[in-house]
């Protein structure tokens, strides 16, 4: 396998092992962008931007092609936000998709945001809207330390008086 390569990931859904997922948070101007997903799972919903880290990537390198697919954006991750797993089983409890999940907070290089890849938009959202967005409680919590990891940066980067 060369790093860059399609590989087949087996399927994502009814997966043989849990599949590794990343995503990217970026709160720029008080406000964080979200993406509304094309495909399953959570198809239709607001959610993180992300998706699954490709065999031979560095988990950096997977947020910023993740990020720069679904949003047409360059970042630089900055730091790990949460680690958490999500199982989704169909109506007979069997497993039809599981992921564990790496949310790292990052910071825009350059681009212009815009629905890309498998994303059927994008919105900037504060952190007093993000309910209208019907989130997962999981996105909930991550967008929510996302905010504070972003208003603690911007804190400790403030020059003293």
């Amino acid at each position: 396998m060369v790093f860059g390569e399609p590989c087949d990931m087996g399927n994502r859904e009814y997966p043989a092992r849990p599949i590794l997922g990343v995503g990217g948070v970026i709160i720029e101007n008080g406000k964080a962008l979200l993406i509304r997903r094309g495909a399953p799972p959570l198809e239709g919903e607001w959610s993180i931007p992300g998706g699954a880290l490709e065999v031979g990537e560095m988990l950096e390198q997977g947020v910023r092609r993740e990020l720069n697919e679904e949003t047409g954006l360059e970042v630089r991750v900055l730091d790990l936000i949460e680690v958490f797993g999500r199982i989704l089983p169909d109506a007979n409890g069997r497993i039809r998709y599981h992921y564990v999940i790496l949310d790292c907070l990052c910071e825009r290089i350059s681009g212009t945001e815009k629905a890309a890849s498998d994303v059927l938009d994008v919105a900037w959202a504060e952190e007093t809207d993000l309910a209208a967005y019907s989130l997962t409680p999981t996105a909930m919590r991550v967008l929510r330390k996302a905010f504070e990891m972003a208003q603690s940066r911007a804190i400790s980067r403030a020059p003293s008086e």
